[in-house]
């Protein structure tokens, strides 16, 4: 997506006399010019509704806006935004790979998740690469350009709430990668037979995962552990 043509992504220059960047409402931390925001998301309605609210605050600005995770990173290195709001999911590159590869450039990159998905997994996912704030898409406007000013400034933002789910999941056993692998095929439908034949080993090693994974996440049927591991973002039904 081209970017030089977008009016915001230019640096405009405050005219002669103006008073000091404090006194015309930007807050510490930001650049004469406001924060500078580089939003990714695949939905083009979501990223034109977020460069239409960011647009009209006077302490900050679009710079760029990506599609899709790979394209998040380039206009990063490209742009170096003061705040980066980016989707979790998206095509090519997903949210966390997208923060990993940004903040192996820069690893005070000041990054915030807008997304719907509210799993434990998915946030803990997303806090452990390195995000500074954990928004939902359904969160209040004012809450968004709070957001947007704190992390701007070099603070966090987590909602009591995400708050919440984060500590549940940072006090939960993990499950190991064979033990993912054997609850996205039971989750698929497949039996302790079929699962054993996609991962050559032997049902009796199958039924040993399945056993281990009731327990941590604390189910007792293969619905609820695909029903419970579905919505913790552990997989993707």
């Amino acid at each position: 997506m081209k970017t030089s043509s977008n009016p915001r992504a230019k640096v405009v220059a405050p005219p002669a006399g103006a008073p000091p960047a404090s006194a015309r409402g930007i807050p510490q931390g930001a650049c004469a010019a406001g924060f500078r925001v580089l939003i990714a998301d695949d939905h083009t309605v979501v990223r034109e509704g977020l460069a239409a609210i960011i647009g009209r605050q006077p302490d900050m600005r679009v710079v760029a806006e990506a599609a899709n995770g790979r394209e998040a990173v380039a206009l990063w290195k490209q742009h170096r935004p003061d705040v980066t709001l980016l989707d979790l999911r998206m095509p090519e590159m997903d949210g966390t790979g997208a923060i990993m590869e940004i903040r192996s450039e820069d690893a005070s990159a000041r990054v915030i998740i807008l997304t719907t998905y509210d799993g434990d997994e998915d946030i803990y996912r997303g806090m452990q690469a390195g995000a500074k704030a954990y928004l939902l898409k359904d969160a209040r406007r004012e809450d968004l350009l709070d957001c947007i000013r704190r992390v701007g400034a070099g603070g966090v933002f987590v909602p009591p709430e995400i708050a919440a789910k984060l500590a549940h999941r940072v006090g939960a056993e993990d499950l190991s990668q064979r033990e993912i692998e054997v609850l996205r095929l039971l989750a698929s439908g497949k039996s302790n037979k079929q699962i054993g034949g996609c991962l050559f080993i032997s049902e009796t090693t199958v039924k040993s995962h399945v056993r281990n994974i009731f327990a941590k996440l604390n189910v007792l049927s293969r619905t609820e552990a695909a029903a419970d591991a579905s919505r913790r973002g552990l997989i993707r039904l």
